[in-house]
Order: structure tokens, then C-alpha cells, then sequence
């Protein structure tokens, strides 16, 4: 890299580390599903997505040994040349089947399926409209897409429909969402998006990342949770967070699958999930449908922490979700209580600007079933000590 190009990325990083900006990884061991190795001391993790505690679970892990054993490491190659295996089969097919859809198709990571899909669907003449605190990863592919994109406010649905009102010569028009949004933790009104929908002949696509194996008596997701399965269009989820493994899918009717096989590029042109990786979701999902106990372990670890936040720290929490910010407002100030915490061994990093908007920066707690009432306990007598001290 030339002295120019590196001034100008020696200048950007020191502009970000002046406004608190700057992100740097933390190298952690992993203990078990909640506890971290973080520099020689155990550390508790409430800032992942493994919302079940699947990633460790006995059933899942052997799973994924037996299938490794049978099948080695990778598939070798993308799914249309040979990496298309039996076991990719069978998990496409416990997701549809687990999702209500008539097919499925897996992708390597959840961002790239949301760029694959809508790549693949939409071009110039057609429009998107997405909620403004959609998951960057749809954010990202509508920008690549052409389409033309609007964004409507969070969960404004008034203002959803003054903007299609006013727009219907567009070829295609899809709505898109998160139905659990990643950093405030709330939830869509899927019943009001699907009456918008059909009121101005659009297409709705909802990103159950965060709900998949959380909402609904089977876990299925929000739509199972709000009862709209059969009305959602495009059903995509990421298979890394409550499953507990790798990879993003892409759910619905027989006809938009076979068109993902051939015109979404992100499917096409990268190898296939491995076998071992495979092998365990579909444990994980026969786990979620079989085993309501995770889930009530989870919702009952939710309502303690969102209890203590309104009783104790006086915070009115509009999380629903395991996906609860304590909003501190200043990167600053954010940084600090995080930093305090992880010494006193819990580990909730800081959010910032540019993931959240400006004064908005927070501890955003990430709950799981793994979680046992006494950690949690531990948690949030450290958090309300240390939040006084910095917020008053």
C-alpha cells in the first residue's frame, strides 16, 4: 500500500479513536455456552446470540462429530458443481418443513443470504421499502440491488403506506423487515404489515434472525408467535444465533427456491456449508420443536432482567426479546460502564454510532437459556452499581 493510502487510513483511525469510535477484537477461550477464557480469568458472556445454549449442547455437537466422521471436513466445492451433498438435502428440508414453506435454501452466512435474495429478485424499475432499523445486511443488499429504496421510520406504518400511496408504477414492490430487531429488541407488527401488503399488492420479506427458535410454541418464529405464517412471502433467518450453528436460509414456495439455485449469486459462486455444520442445525431444530424447557428458561431469564431494569435502575425496557439495551447515551460513557464491567467479569461491549444512532450508545445485554438465575443475579447487582456511578 502506497504512503497516501496509508496516511489517509492512519488519519480515519485516529479520527475514530478520538470519538470513541474505534473498534478493536477481543480474543476470548470458550468455557461453555456463557463463560468466556478472557485473559487467564472466566468471564461471563451476555453478548451472544446462542440463545438456547445449543452451540454446546451434548445432542448438537455429537451430531456434528458423526456427520464429520462420515463426511470430513468441508463439501469441496459449491452446491452446483459437487458440494451439493445428502446432507444439504436434509437440511433444507427439516427448514422448510420446521418453517411451513414449501422449500428452503441454505446459505453460508445469514448476510449472505439476505444479499443473495434480494440481488436475485429485485433490479431497476422495482422499489424496496425498508423499516430504518433493518439489519445492515438487507440495508447493504438493497443499496446493491438498483431497486429504488425507501426507508420508512421505525415501525411507522402510517408512513409506510403514505409512501406507497404514492408509488405504484414499479414493477415489483417488496416490504422488508427485521421481525426482531437486533439492537433494540423489539418486535414488527407482522399482522399490520401484511394488511399494508395486500392493500398495495406488494411482496413481504421478514428476517427472523432473532426469532427463529425464540417466538412461538414450536419456535418457529415471530409469524408462528403473531399466527401470519402462510401470509409472509419470503421467510429468510440466520441458522448461527438460537441453532446455534452457521449459516443463513432462505424459506419459501417451490418456485422462488428453484430461482435462488440460479440467479443468486451468493448462493452460486461459494462453496457449501460443511457437513458437520449441517448435521448439528438440524439437531438444534429437532431440539426446538421437541424441548419447550429451553425456551421457558429463557423467557423466565428475560423477565428478571427486565424486572430489576424498570424496579431497581428505574430504565423502562421496550425490549421484547432476550435483546435488552441499557441505553447510556454517550459512546464515552458507554465504553466505560462496559469497561467496568468486564473487570468485575461480565462481558456486555459497548454499541456505538455508526451501529446505533449518535447519543444512543448502550450495553446491549444478550440473554440465554444457558444463563443460570444466580449469574444473572451477579449481573445486574454489578450493572446497577456501576450504571449509578457513571449515569447517577
Amino acid at each position: 500500500m502506497n504512503d497516501t493510502c496509508s496516511m489517509d487510513l492512519r488519519i480515519e483511525l485516529d479520527h475514530l479513536k478520538q470519538n470513541d469510535l474505534l473498534r478493536e477484537l477481543r480474543t476470548f477461550g470458550i468455557i461453555d455456552a456463557v463463560r468466556l477464557d478472557y485473559q487467564g480469568r472466566t468471564v461471563l458472556n451476555f453478548a451472544s446470540n446462542d440463545y438456547l445454549g445449543l452451540s454446546k449442547d451434548a445432542r448438537v455437537i455429537n451430531a456434528a462429530v458423526r456427520a464429520l466422521e462420515s463426511y470430513g471436513t468441508g463439501s469441496g466445492a459449491s452446491r452446483l458443481v459437487s458440494g451439493s451433498l445428502i446432507i444439504h438435502a436434509e437440511l433444507e428440508e427439516r427448514i422448510a418443513a420446521f418453517k411451513r414453506k414449501e422449500r428452503a435454501v441454505a446459505f453460508p452466512t445469514g448476510y449472505m443470504a439476505n444479499v443473495g435474495i434480494i440481488n436475485a429478485l429485485f433490479s431497476k424499475g422495482d422499489q424496496l421499502i425498508i423499516d430504518k432499523l433493518s439489519h445492515a445486511s438487507i440495508i447493504d443488499a438493497c443499496a446493491m440491488s438498483q431497486a429504488e429504496v425507501r426507508v420508512f421510520p421505525h415501525k411507522n406504518y402510517k408512513r409506510l403506506r403514505e409512501i406507497l400511496k404514492r408509488t405504484s408504477s414499479f414493477k415489483k414492490r417488496c416490504i422488508i423487515t427485521d421481525s426482531v430487531f437486533s439492537m433494540d429488541g423489539d418486535c414488527a407488527d407482522l399482522r399490520e404489515l401484511i394488511e399494508i401488503k395486500h392493500d398495495h399488492g406488494a411482496i413481504l420479506m421478514i428476517d427472523e434472525a432473532h426469532a427463529t427458535g425464540v417466538f412461538g410454541t414450536f419456535g418457529r418464529g415471530l409469524a408462528e408467535e403473531q399466527g401470519v405464517e402462510d401470509e409472509i412471502d419470503i421467510c429468510m433467518g440466520t441458522l448461527s444465533k438460537a441453532l446455534g450453528g452457521l449459516g443463513g436460509y432462505i424459506a419459501g414456495d417451490n418456485d422462488l427456491i428453484r430461482f435462488m439455485h440460479n440467479k443468486a449469486r451468493s448462493f452460486i459462486y461459494t462453496t457449501a456449508l460443511s457437513p458437520a455444520t449441517c448435521a448439528g442445525i438440524i439437531a438444534a431444530i429437532d431440539i426446538i420443536e421437541e424441548d419447550i424447557s429451553l425456551r421457558q428458561t429463557l423467557w423466565n431469564n428475560v423477565k428478571m432482567v427486565q424486572d430489576y431494569l424498570k424496579d431497581i435502575i428505574g430504565i423502562n425496557v421496550g425490549s421484547q426479546s432476550p435483546i435488552i439495551p441499557v441505553i447510556v447515551g454517550e459512546s464515552t460513557a458507554a465504553l466505560e460502564l462496559s469497561d467496568r464491567m468486564l473487570e468485575r467479569g461480565f462481558f456486555m461491549p459497548a454499541v456505538r454510532y455508526p451501529t446505533v444512532p449518535r447519543k444512543s450508545a448502550r450495553l446491549r445485554i444478550s440473554l440465554s437459556a444457558a444463563h443460570t438465575e444466580n449469574d444473572i443475579r451477579r449481573m445486574l447487582n454489578a450493572l446497577g452499581e456501576e450504571y449509578s456511578k457513571i449515569i447517577g
